[in-house]
C-alpha cells in the first residue's frame, strides 16, 4: 500500500477523524497519512511525495477533494477518496462510500478513468460551483457548524432577503439569457451534494458543463423546486435554463461565489473553461 497517500482534513465528519485512523491503521502496515493543518500543508504534503506515490486519498468533502486534485490536474497520479463533508456531491457522483475494506480493494486495482475539471478566472472546481443565491449561502453556512439541517436553515432565512444577481453575457450568442437570477451554477456533475440535482443531465466526461440559470420563484414554488431537484427533475422546471459549454465569459453583480462548495470571492468579468480529461480518478 505504499503507493497510496492518505490526506485527512481533520475538520471534516465533526472534527472526527480517528475513527478513520484507528481503521486505516489496523488494516494497512505504516499508511502514509497527512492531517491536514492547512491548503499550503496540504500542498506540500503532495509535492513532498509526489515522485513516490500513484494513488492520493482525499479524506473529506468537496474543498478537501478540490484542493488535494489541484495538485494532480494533467498529471499521471490518480485521485481517491473517503467522503467525510457534509454533502458529498463529487464522491456520491463519482461512486465512493465510507466503506474502507472497497476503498483498498480499488487502490490495490488500481484502475482509474480520466474526467474533466474546469476553471472559473483560474480557480480549479471538480464539482459544482455557483454565484448568487447559493454563493451568499455558503458563505452564511461557513458561520455555523454545518451539516444538512444548518444547510436549509440558512437557505431558508436568505431566500426571503435575497435579491436576484444580474448576468451580462460577451458572447452575442448567449445575449438573449442575459437578464436577472436568483443564482447561477457552473455543473461539472449533477449534484451539489445530498443528493440535490441540480444539473441532472451533466457529465463529467464530454469536455462540456452545464451553466444552470434559475430564475427567482415565489416561496410557495420552493417545496415543488426542491421535490424536482432532489427527483432529477429540474430539466423541466420553467425557472430553470441550462447551457452546455466548453468555454464562456461573462459579467455578474456579485463577487460571492462558492466552488466546490467553499467560499470564495471573484471578481467580474467572470471566464469559465473546460479542462477535459484533466483528472484522473480511481474507478
Amino acid at each position: 500500500m505504499e503507493k497510496a497517500a492518505f490526506i485527512i482534513n481533520p475538520f471534516s465528519a465533526k472534527k472526527n477523524y480517528q475513527p478513520f485512523l484507528d481503521e486505516l491503521k489496523k488494516k494497512v502496515d505504516n499508511p502514509l497519512y497527512y492531517i491536514s493543518e492547512s491548503i499550503p500543508g496540504t500542498d506540500d504534503f503532495i509535492r513532498a511525495n509526489f515522485d513516490n506515490v500513484d494513488i492520493f486519498v482525499a479524506i473529506g468533502g468537496d474543498g478537501t477533494i478540490s484542493t488535494v486534485a489541484r495538485n494532480l490536474i494533467n498529471t499521471d497520479k490518480i485521485l481517491a477518496i473517503f467522503p467525510a463533508g457534509s454533502g458529498n456531491g463529487f464522491s456520491n457522483e463519482t461512486k465512493f462510500n465510507k466503506n474502507l475494506d472497497e476503498l483498498l480493494e480499488k487502490i490495490k486495482a488500481g484502475s482509474f478513468r480520466k474526467i474533466d475539471t474546469f476553471t472559473v478566472n483560474d480557480k480549479l472546481s471538480i464539482n459544482v460551483s455557483g454565484t448568487g443565491f447559493d454563493g451568499k449561502v455558503v458563505k452564511e453556512f461557513e458561520k455555523t457548524s454545518r451539516g444538512f439541517k444548518n444547510y436549509i436553515k440558512v437557505s431558508l432565512k436568505t431566500f426571503f432577503n435575497y435579491k436576484p444577481i444580474k448576468v451580462q453575457f460577451s458572447d452575442e450568442a448567449y445575449k438573449q439569457y442575459n437578464g436577472r437570477y436568483l443564482m447561477l451554477n457552473i455543473a461539472n456533475t449533477r449534484q451539489f451534494g445530498n443528493n440535490a440535482y441540480i444539473a441532472p443531465n451533466a457529465s463529467k466526461s464530454d469536455g462540456l458543463v452545464d451553466m444552470v440559470l434559475v430564475k427567482k420563484f415565489p416561496l410557495t414554488y420552493s417545496a415543488l423546486f426542491a421535490f424536482r431537484m432532489f427527483t432529477k427533475r429540474l430539466k423541466d422546471d420553467e425557472y430553470v435554463t441550462y447551457l452546455p459549454v466548453s468555454e464562456i465569459s461573462f459579467k455578474v453583480t456579485t463577487k460571492n461565489w462558492h466552488l466546490d462548495g467553499e467560499f470564495n470571492k471573484i471578481e467580474s468579468p467572470v471566464h469559465v473553461k473546460v479542462l477535459p480529461a484533466s483528472l484522473n480518478i480511481l474507478v
